[in-house]
C-alpha cells in the first residue's frame, strides 16, 4: 500500500514538472518538438493571396521569400498547427488549413489569410531579386553653398555618400505578416573653405548624434541629409536630419561650424 507521504511526493514532483514545462521559453519548446517535414514540403512553391490575387510568398527549402524586394527572406519551421518565422524575433502563426494547393493561417490581427499555390511563371519572376533594394535615396548627392562674411568668401560642400550599412525596420506586409525591411544608411561629408584655406572637413555618421537622439530611434534610423541653414556671429549652421525610413518621424540636429573650425551639435527640434 502506497503511503500518503509517497502520494504527496509524487504529486509535488508532477506539479513541479508541469510548471517547468509551462514556463519553458517557446524557442526551447520548439527545439523539443518534432518539425513537420511533410507540411514543410507541401508548402514549397509560389503562393498568391486568394483575395487580392497578388503574389504573397515563395517557399524554397526552409526559407520564405517575399515579392517586395525590401523585405528580407526569413527561415521558417512548422510544428503541428503552428508556422514559426525566425526573423528579427520568432513569430508564430496558427495554421487553419493546409492542403497541397491551399494554405490558410491567422495573421497578427487574427484574420484568416487564404493562400493558393500558383504555377504561373510571371508570378515566379516577382521573386527573382535575391538581394533587397533600398527605399531611401541610395544615391550620391553633392551640393555647395557660397556666401560672404565681413568681406571673406566662404565655400561649403556637402556630399551624401550611400553605404552598405543596413538598417532593419520591422513592419507588416499586406497579409499582416511581420517582415523585416532593409534600408541603407549614409555617411555625409561636410567641408568649409575660406578662399583656398580649408576651415573644416569631416565625415559624419548617425552615431555622431547619439547624445541628441534617443537610442531606440537612432538604432532604426538613417542619417538622411545635411542641409545649409544660416550664418550668424557664431559660425555656419547646418541641419542634420536623422530619419526613420519610410516614415515622417525624424530628428533635426543643428551642426555649427565656427569660423575657427570648431564644430558643436545642438538638438534643433523634437521628433516630428
Amino acid at each position: 500500500m502506497v503511503s500518503s507521504a509517497w502520494v504527496i511526493l509524487i504529486w509535488v514532483s508532477f506539479m513541479i514538472g508541469l510548471v517547468a514545462c509551462q514556463n519553458k521559453p517557446a524557442a526551447e519548446a520548439d527545439a523539443d518538438r518534432q518539425e513537420d517535414t511533410k507540411a514543410k514540403q507541401m508548402l514549397q512553391g509560389v503562393w498568391i493571396n486568394a483575395d487580392s490575387e497578388d503574389p504573397a510568398i515563395r517557399v524554397q527549402g526552409d526559407t520564405i521569400f517575399y515579392p517586395d524586394s525590401t523585405s528580407i527572406p526569413v527561415r521558417f519551421q512548422i510544428f503541428g498547427d503552428t508556422l514559426v518565422l525566425h526573423g528579427a524575433s520568432d513569430v508564430r502563426y496558427a495554421i487553419v488549413k493546409q492542403m497541397p494547393h491551399v494554405f490558410e493561417f491567422r495573421n497578427q490581427n487574427g484574420d484568416i489569410i487564404r493562400l493558393v499555390k500558383s504555377d504561373d511563371e510571371e508570378e515566379m519572376m516577382e521573386f527573382e531579386k535575391s538581394e533587397p533594394t533600398a527605399i531611401n535615396q541610395n544615391r550620391l548627392i553633392k551640393r555647395d553653398t557660397i556666401f560672404n562674411v565681413d568681406g571673406r568668401r566662404y565655400h561649403c560642400y556637402v556630399q551624401v555618400n550611400p553605404t552598405t550599412y543596413k538598417v532593419i525596420k520591422t513592419t507588416y506586409n499586406d497579409e499582416g505578416v511581420q517582415v523585416g525591411n532593409v534600408y541603407y544608411d549614409n555617411i555625409i561629408n561636410l567641408a568649409v573653405f575660406q578662399g583656398a584655406q580649408r576651415v573644416f572637413s569631416s565625415d559624419f555618421h548617425k552615431n555622431d548624434f547619439a547624445k541628441h537622439v534617443p537610442a531606440d530611434f537612432l538604432k532604426n534610423s538613417i542619417l538622411s541629409d545635411m542641409v545649409f541653414s544660416h550664418v550668424d556671429a557664431e559660425g555656419i549652421h547646418y541641419t542634420a536630419l536623422i530619419c526613420e525610413p519610410d516614415s515622417p518621424s525624424s530628428y533635426a540636429v543643428d551642426v555649427l561650424v565656427a569660423f575657427n573650425g570648431k564644430v558643436t551639435f545642438n538638438k534643433k527640434a523634437e521628433e516630428r
